[in-house]
């Protein structure tokens, strides 16, 4: 059995957002187009304590962007104030056709750990419960899109992977942060090394007779 994966298709990631991604709202036609064609819909959801250690409004001093090690030893990325629990910037896009998903896995829940993967947080501490619920329905193959190419959609991709199944990314259904120049690039490198496979949309929607 195959699934789309739709990850972290939110307000806050949208142009505008509070951590707006460079035409990321062009993604959700896409989304919306292949839908209907897959017989699982899964998305994600940032899903942040206001208190959360990747906000870099909680470290004094610090600024997003930034690169810190916390207590543990973990790098950590600062980012600005998102997808907080409940919140408006939380919420999916409002044109993003909702009705077509099965199932929603939140993420990023923990305050003391950032999870940017759909499957596991950051040190693969612990799962989302992703893996269990592909794995309930009969799901083999993934078909992965959203925001961003370079950070959620890499990870949750990567550990796709790792997780044994087989995984395609929807090339044209990312955009990317690109912190540094060149990130998505990389990001889709890493990935295909990892064993993801590249596709289309295009490819994946039924030709016209």
């Amino acid at each position: 059995m195959k699934a789309l994966l739709l990850i972290d298709l939110q307000i806050d990631f949208l142009p505008g957002g509070a951590l707006g991604v460079d035409e990321g709202d062009q993604i959700i036609p896409i989304a919306n187009q292949l839908m209907p064609h897959f017989p699982l819909v899964v998305a994600t959801q940032d899903w942040h304590p206001a208190d959360h250690v990747s906000f870099a409004a909680n470290h004094p001093w610090r600024y997003p962007g930034q690169l810190i090690e916390l207590e543990d030893g973990t790098p950590q990325v600062l980012w600005p104030i998102h997808c907080v629990q409940h919140s408006f910037g939380a919420e999916l896009a409002p044109n993003l056709q909702r009705e077509g998903i099965h199932k929603i896995i939140y993420k990023g829940t923990d305050k003391n750990i950032d999870s940017y993967s759909g499957f596991y947080d950051n040190q693969h501490r612990k799962a989302t419960g992703m893996l269990d619920y592909l794995q309930a329905q009969g799901v083999e193959e993934v078909f992965v899109m959203g925001l961003a190419t370079d950070y959620c959609v890499k990870a949750s991709a990567i550990d796709a992977v790792g997780s044994g199944l087989r995984c395609h990314l929807i090339a044209d259904g990312c955009r990317a942060v690109n912190l540094q120049e060149g990130d998505a690039q990389k990001a889709i490198e890493e990935m295909k090394a990892a064993g993801v496979q590249l596709t289309h949309s295009h490819s994946l929607l039924p030709t016209s007779a």
